[in-house]
């Protein structure tokens, strides 16, 4: 598979090691970086986590400026070279992070009160796609290797079922850098099966109405195991204190209306909750039949 490393000045630093930051010292920072990767459009992101950052300046004290990177390896790479502080990262995502750099998660996304979500297989209506053992040979597209339900959770959904690796398994593999543009290239016969959140389709119903059309449009095929809900992570030379006012200014949240629309804009959450690294076990476990065989990071 295609590895889907970055190749900007933002990643150029990154350890390729993976430092295990046991020698990490504390810093005092006059400013904070935050990454986002986009599931959408990135300048639609760009522009909507602008009241987000201004909020978080006044509530810490300091500026907070959010940078939209390119994918999810750019951005855990960002943050083990220290270019960017705080990362909204997936939980496979978290898991590289943390296993190289010492990246601590600290909060999870909360929808419809839920802290886990499962991967979508969606398939055009008029495939002929009844199950996943039709999908052998197919074409199969996804947002970007290192992330969770785009590609961990159906690649390990794949090889425990079928006893082949998704490489043999499927015909051809498309990286397409979102969840958005996975459906639309199936949507538009460059794959037969995209997988993504659930549900992501409604995130590209506004410009493609003909997304959950019956005949034409897309069909939910399957689903995955639960996967824990994604992550707001931190790198460890900040400060315990920094790091505790980073995440009270995020629990805050829960109780303004208008922060937590901003946070839904973004990526669909509708609340905030306190996480631990153990909660992410489950996805380390599934990383383990990969470790040996895909870098998602390079």
């Amino acid at each position: 598979m295609a590895a889907c490393g970055a190749d900007d000045d933002e990643t150029a630093n990154g350890d390729a090691e993976g430092d295990s930051g046991d020698d990490v010292q504390e810093q005092e920072f006059d400013e904070l970086v935050m990454g986002f990767v986009p599931s959408t459009d990135s300048d639609q992101i760009a522009s909507t986590v602008e009241p987000l950052t201004e909020r978080l300046s006044e509530e810490l004290g300091i500026e907070v400026d959010g940078r939209v990177m390119t994918n999810y390896s750019a951005l855990v790479e960002a943050m083990g070279s220290g270019q960017v502080q705080i990362g909204f990262i997936p939980a496979f995502g978290y898991v590289l992070a943390n296993e190289r750099h010492d990246i601590e998660v600290i909060l999870k996304s909360l929808r419809a009160g839920d802290d886990s979500y499962r991967a979508q297989y969606s398939v055009r209506a008029d495939s002929g796609i009844e199950s996943l053992e039709d999908l052998e040979g197919k074409v199969w597209a996804f947002a970007d290797s290192a992330s969770t339900s785009g590609f961990l959770f159906p690649a390990t959904q794949i090889r425990n079922d079928f006893g082949m690796t998704e490489d043999e398994f499927f015909g051809d593999m498309v990286e397409t850098g979102s969840h958005d543009n996975a459906l639309i290239t199936v949507l538009e016969g460059g794959a037969d099966v995209a997988t993504t959140f659930e549900d992501a389709r409604e995130v590209i119903e506004g410009d493609y109405p003909e997304v959950y059309d019956e005949e034409n449009g897309l069909i939910q095929l399957d689903f995955t195991e639960p996967i824990p809900n994604d992550t707001i992570s931190v790198i460890s030379e900040l400060s315990e204190d920094m790091v505790n006012q980073i995440r009270e200014a995020f629990l805050s949240f829960n109780d303004d209306e208008d922060m937590i629309e901003i946070m839904n804009e973004v990526y669909r959450w509708d609340g905030i909750a306190e996480a631990e690294d153990s909660e992410y076990d489950i996805v380390r476990e599934a990383y383990d039949n990969f470790s040996d065989e895909v870098d998602p990071l390079n």
